[in-house]
């Protein structure tokens, strides 16, 4: 690791927002289908085995320890890469999967129980207008404020 790079992983370190419990949570995803595979906890150490040893590490909240997925069932999880949220509080770590994410022996642990929530589709839209201005004549800034929210 060089001097910038761990320059840089502590200034994400202490960029990250963790939880009142220390814990960040992290959604992992699979670079080459895009599909989202799990979503894991990482605490500080966590976070900076992730980003300097190229396999997401996790905090295990059961059993209070750190875990490498694949260290010991072979799935592992290769860090392609990461980014965290706009509020600095949610990890997604894109990763080449080798074999199962879930422990369950499925793909992702999204498979193992769907739902059927009540769906719906967004309305159509009119191409937006120019700023100022809309079909029946000029708009507020506080008009178009509400319209982008």
């Amino acid at each position: 690791m060089t001097d910038s790079t761990s320059t840089s992983t502590e200034a994400v370190l202490d960029r990250a927002r963790f939880g009142a419990d220390g814990l960040l949570p992290a959604v992992v995803q699979e670079e080459s289908s895009k599909d989202v595979l799990m979503l894991g906890w990482m605490d500080r150490e966590a976070l900076r085995r992730t980003l300097t040893e190229g396999r997401v590490t996790f905090w295990s909240r059961s059993r209070q320890e750190y875990w490498r997925k694949g260290d010991t069932s072979g799935h592992a999880q290769y860090v392609r890469a990461a980014a965290l949220d706009c509020d600095d509080d949610t990890l997604l770590v894109t990763v080449q999967q080798v074999g199962a994410a879930c422990h369950t022996g499925a793909h992702s642990c999204f498979e193992v129980d769907p739902l059927e929530p009540v769906t719906a589709t967004a309305p159509l839209q009119a191409a937006p207008a120019q700023a100022g201005t809309d079909a029946t004549g000029p708009t507020s800034a506080t008009t178009t404020a509400e319209a982008i929210r």
